[in-house]
Order: structure tokens, then C-alpha cells, then sequence
């Protein structure tokens, strides 16, 4: 069977990265693309690089346009799509990789973005450690399954909780002094133009934002931890812009639990993700570089004990807008279709 397929927010970044990744999608079809002031315009003018799709045009974002598809993408701003999927009556599988459907608290829409709080879908991180008040520990991944409504994740939000959700379900960490600094990429702040993201602003140094506990990406990694069997995780979280257009590394760090030996720390990360095909624990000793994740849907890390600090350090590494973002949008979707997991996304990346 082919899915018919549209994608809201085409010209951007992350509805590019869709793009990319749905064009070589063996059992997906690209029949509409829409933008907001680019309505009209060939996507070709758009995305350049998308050549396999060059036939097609944008069209106005509306629920109209949208619906009939068997599968609609959503790459809008926060705030604009959870008014648009209300409004849709014919579509079998929407994923949203905006924040409107992310959270389920109120409180913490209300407090990290503001305005009308939208029913929260289920969470497209598939890998995610679940933690059941039994003890028993699950895979996102399960929720997924059949699922009609998925909200993507944020790239930050994912690669944190990917980085200490083994620690936590597995008791060898504690959750009430986390901290983490992020070095991102400015692809992650969207495509419209803004000073702060120009080239030469942000070539030959890096720049703190978000600092103090405001970033929007906070609520969702706590949600996930607590998910994760976290009872109330405390969370330090620092982004830095770095002159690199795509990727993540996020270096962090979480105290380890009292009489927990530090070989017992090692394999509570080696063991949950042995056999997970896009999240990779390197060899003791190594630790991922951004440039090895480029284009792929791979998340890489390496985990170290600091013994003299009783401390876990994760440093993990994807590409935010394949893994962080389109890539799992598309590895969810597949697993809610009943296909296999990893169609239409590769392990590769590109290099140099």
C-alpha cells in the first residue's frame, strides 16, 4: 500500500527535512506541500535541493487543502497547529513536529509558551524508556503502535531524555541534580530570518541563550524523565549556539545512586539500547562528534563515570533536524502504520 502524504510548513527547515527523507520513502507518497506567505511559489524555489520533487507547488496551509490524505505532517511554529489538526475530519495519521500537542501539562504550557494549551498525542520518541509503577520498564514505542495522533519531539528535549532515561529506569542515577549544556545548531531556531542568527553573528564564537531555566524544551524533558520512573527531576539546561548549521551535543551529568558501582552504571545504558537500531552506545572511552551524525537518523553517545564526582556524564550526539526532529516524526509514523521501523531512514551519515 502507498500512503498519500502532505506536509504543512513545507518551505522551512524542518518540513525540508520531511522532504528529504519522504522523497526516498518506499511506501510514501509526497502529493501536497503548503506554506503560509510562500503559497503559490514552486517548492523547488523553496528547497532547491529537493530536485525528485520539483513538480510540486505550495500550497495555503488549511485544513481544507489538508484533509483526504492518509498521513499529514505538520512543521509549524508553536502555536499554529493545534488550531489547524483540530479542524481536520479525513486524515487517518497526523504527526505534528511542532510543541502544540507535546505536553500534557497546562501548567507548563502556560508557564514555557502561553495561549490555548491542546490535547497532548502520543509522544514520537520510540526508543524512550517507560517505567510502570510495577517496575516494569517499556519502550514509547508501544504507545505508538496504532496510533492515529503523534507529536513529534523537540531535538533538545529528545537527546536529554534519550541521554538519562536508561540511568533512571534502571535506579543508577538520581534525578534531583541534573544539569546539561547543549551545543546546537542554529537550524534548530527555524528558517526565518533573525539578527541573531546570521551568519556573521554567529561565526568564530558561541552564544549562550535560554539560560536560567527558561528554555521552552525543559517541561518536555522532565515529562519524559517522569515518565522514565523520575519522581520529581530537577534539571540545570543550558543551550549554546555554535557555528554549525545542523546537530547537537549535549554533555550531561546526573549524580549516581548511593552503593551503586560504576560497572553497574555502564550497563544500565549499554543494556537498553543493545538493540536499538538508531541509538548507538559507543565502546567505553569514545564519545560521538556532531559531524558523525549528519543526515542520519542516528543518536551516538558515550557515557563516562566521573568517580571523584560521583557523577554519570552522558555526551550524546544527533542531527537535529533528521533524529531530533523529521527522522523521528517519520520513524514514529512507520511504526503506527504497522511498517517496519526503520523504512525510508538510514544509520548513515555524510562525511566530511
Amino acid at each position: 500500500m502507498t500512503y498519500s502524504v502532505a506536509v504543512a510548513g513545507a518551505s522551512g527547515y524542518a518540513g525540508g527535512e520531511l522532504l528529504r527523507l519522504l522523497a526516498e520513502h518506499p511506501d510514501f507518497e509526497v502529493r501536497t506541500v503548503t506554506g503560509h506567505s510562500s503559497a503559490g511559489d514552486a517548492l523547488i524555489n523553496h528547497q532547491p535541493h529537493l530536485r525528485s520533487l520539483s513538480h510540486l507547488t505550495l500550497q495555503p496551509t488549511e485544513a481544507a487543502v489538508l484533509d483526504g490524505h492518509d498521513v499529514v505532517f505538520f512543521a509549524l511554529p508553536h502555536g499554529a497547529s493545534g488550531e489547524l489538526t483540530a479542524q481536520l475530519t479525513n486524515v487517518g495519521l497526523a504527526v505534528d513536529a511542532g510543541a502544540d500537542h507535546r505536553l500534557r501539562s497546562s501548567d507548563d504550557w502556560a508557564k514555557f509558551y502561553g495561549g490555548e494549551h491542546h490535547e497532548p498525542w502520543q509522544y514520537g520518541v520510540p526508543e524512550l524508556m517507560l517505567r510502570g509503577d510495577d517496575g516494569k520498564v517499556t519502550r514509547q514505542r508501544e504507545a505508538l503502535r496504532g496510533a492515529t495522533r503523534i507529536a513529534a519531539p523537540g531535538c533538545n528535549a529528545s537527546t536529554v531524555a534519550l541521554s538519562l532515561a536508561p540511568g533512571i529506569a534502571a535506579g543508577v542515577i538520581e534525578a534531583d541534580d541534573i544539569v546539561t549544556v547543549l551545543a546546537v545548531g542554529p537550524s534548530g531556531a527555524g528558517k526565518a530570518a533573525k539578527t541573531h542568527l546570521l551568519g556573521a553573528e554567529l561565526m568564530g564564537t558561541a552564544n549562550p541563550y535560554a539560560v536560567g531555566g527558561t528554555h521552552r524544551h525543559i517541561p518536555e524533558i522532565q515529562q519524559s524523565l517522569r515518565g522514565a520512573g523520575a519522581g520529581d527531576p530537577r534539571i540545570s539546561f543550558t543551550p549554546v549556539l555554535v557555528p554549525m548549521s545542523r546537530g547537537i551535543l549535549a554533555t550531561s551529568t546526573a549524580t549516581v545512586a548511593p552503593g551503586v558501582a560504576a560497572e553497574q552504571v555502564r550497563e544500565a545504558w549499554v543494556n537498553a539500547y543493545a538493540d536499538e537500531t538508531f541509538v548507538h552506545v559507543l565502546p567505553e572511552g569514545q564519545f560521538p562528534r556532531t559531524a558523525d551524525t549528519l543526515g542520519a537518523n542516528t543518536c551516538l553517545m558515550g557515557v563516562a563515570i566521573d568517580e571523584s564526582a560521583g557523577r554519570v556524564v552522558v555526551v550524546a550526539a544527533l542531527d537535529n533536524l533528521a533524529k531530533g526532529t523529521a527522522g523521528a516524526a517519520i520513524q514514529s509514523a512507520n511504526i503506527a502504520l504497522g511498517l517496519p521501523e526503520q523504512t525510508g531512514l538510514s544509520v548513515n551519515g555524510v562525511a566530511p
